[in-house]
């Protein structure tokens, strides 16, 4: 592709939004430090809500926070030169591109140039604006900024909100092709909370993790992760990936109080292969449940799906696993929190529970008391897979993780772009429809952004992630859900992602590639 000399905007959202002003902004005397533009870099840029008129004066109807927003810009501008162009008819539609005139140039990262583009729902009353100045923040370069606009209306100045904007909105900028993304931004701890009930969880966009609790000091090749499971949680993942231990005669009684020290013989132990995840003590499932369960109570809308595989060096076999499991976490009270079923659930039957994504084999006893299977069943997992199914044929699967050097890292680009557009083509009935009465789910797309070669330093997770991610990010803005983009050239469905799997999201605050993920469950908003 080549870089664009015109400034395109994509609108990722349900929302038509019309550009009404563009403010070329030169640098100050003292020009904010960028970086190089360039590469697979990205900036994302703020949202800020403001009046729609064009020189607001301070009344009743104009809140604090937009007056400050105001007063801010004006002090920015009187220490650098402005040129204003008015724009008209410019009206970025839902899931489609616009094009600035060639003579509103993109601004000059390296210089300190910024545009500051303000929109306006289209349609909406009162009248809301929305400013963004590209690039965002040179202290917070990696960060999404993410603003409400505050409401116009006397009501809700005078304390009824009935009639604010609900609307919150992202924006990523790709300086290297001067194109602009605009995501709708949800509460990423609840964002299922706005989706039907009636999709198949396969339907969705969900962003999660690679060997998710691998976020302790460990081994550089062990490590994955930059965060805790709390924390990605809590900011919009929701498919954990998490590989246990365990021992020849594992118990199937939870440990007296939940302590982790008793009975640890056989208790599950976190691990990432043969090792441990983390050099200062064993960490155990059982805790990292305990966190998971209180994410759920707090936030009832949401389901996580967990993988879980055998790994490290006890001596149980899947059987064993499968019986414990049963046993220890799958009964009683505990039932209540999982699914189980070996079919994919719909979100509302999902919706506070963890689903289970068994890679590994079910005792036969343990298949017959749950339908005859035990979760989603991902026993038949093909190794280093570029595109494949699992045996059953209920998960499609994109997990080529084998790079000897970091020049194939660019191999492993191409792979989950090429998934990603196999998982984009794909349609969802709802079951109110009579067309999916009897319907089977969509296959559950899995993309693993992960890779990783022990041997050499170059092709750590963290070194591949610092490559795959901001490249992925790309794809996702200008390219993800356009008949023709993908590497493919496929025609385009629903547009949803299916789960993509990361490593080291979150690093130094940087979730722009699950803000990205998120943003394209907007589409199945089309549906209601």
């Amino acid at each position: 592709m080549d870089a664009a000399t015109n400034l395109t905007i994509r609108n990722i959202t349900i929302t038509p939004l019309e550009l009404k002003l563009v403010e070329h902004l030169e640098p100050p005397l003292a020009p904010p430090h960028h970086g190089a533009p360039g590469g697979l870099a990205k900036i994302t840029a703020r949202l800020t809500g403001r009046p729609a008129a064009a020189t607001p004066t301070p009344s009743a109807t104009t809140t604090i926070a937009a007056e400050d927003a105001e007063q801010q810009e004006q002090q920015q501008d009187h220490a650098r030169s402005v040129r204003r162009h008015q724009i008209s008819g410019v009206v970025v539609q839902p899931f489609s591109e616009a094009s600035l005139p060639s003579e509103i140039a993109p601004p000059d990262v390296a210089r300190g140039e910024q545009l500051r583009l303000t929109f306006e729902e289209a349609g909406s009353s009162p009248a809301v604006q929305y400013v963004a100045e590209l690039p965002g923040p040179a202290s917070q370069p990696q960060r999404s900024i993410v603003m409400r606009a505050t409401s116009l209306s006397p009501a809700a100045t005078a304390g009824d909100d009935s009639s604010a904007p609900k609307k919150e909105f992202t924006l990523v900028y790709v300086p290297s092709y001067a194109f602009l993304a605009i995501f709708s931004s949800a509460r990423l701890a609840s964002w299922m909370a706005e989706l039907d009930s009636g999709f198949p969880l396969s339907a969705l966009s969900i962003p999660g993790t690679h060997n998710s609790p691998t976020c302790y000091v460990a081994l550089p090749s062990v490590r994955c992760q930059a965060v805790s499971v709390r924390e990605q949680l809590d900011i919009g993942v929701r498919f954990l990936d998490v590989r246990v231990s365990c021992p020849s005669s594992p118990s199937s009684s939870p440990p007296p109080g939940g302590n982790s020290s008793s009975n640890s013989n056989s208790n599950l132990a976190l691990v990432h292969s043969a090792f441990p995840i983390s050099l200062s003590g064993t960490k155990y499932f059982h805790d990292l449940l305990a966190d998971i369960y209180g994410f759920l109570d707090a936030h009832p809308s949401e389901a996580v799906l967990m993988s879980i595989k055998r790994e490290g060096t006890g001596k149980g076999t899947d059987q064993q696993l499968s019986r414990h499991l049963a046993g220890r976490y799958f009964a009683g009270d505990a039932a209540r929190r999982w699914w189980t079923a070996p079919r994919i659930p719909t979100l509302g039957e999902a919706r506070g529970r963890v689903v289970l994504v068994r890679r590994f084999h079910v005792d036969e006893a343990v298949a017959a008391e749950n339908g005859g299977g035990l979760g989603i069943d991902g026993s038949v997992w093909p190794d280093n897979c570029a595109d494949g199914t699992c045996g059953s044929g209920q998960i499609r699967l994109q997990d080529y993780y084998e790079i000897g050097q970091s020049d194939e890292i660019l191999k492993k680009i191409t792979l989950a772009q090429e998934e990603l557009e196999r998982a984009a083509q794909r349609g969802v009935v709802l079951p109110s429809e009579s067309a999916a009465a009897d319907a089977p789910p969509p296959q559950l797309f899995i993309n693993f952004l992960s890779a990783s070669n022990f041997f050499n330093a170059s092709c750590w997770p963290d070194r591949i992630a610092a490559k795959i991610n901001p490249a992925i990010i790309e794809y996702l803005c200008m390219s993800h859900g356009a008949p023709g983009k993908g590497p493919g050239q496929l025609t385009i469905g629903d547009a949803a992602t299916g789960v993509v799997v990361t490593d080291w999201v979150g690093n130094n605050g940087d979730w722009d590639l699950i803000r990205c993920i998120v943003g394209w469950n907007s589409r199945l908003q089309l549906k209601r």
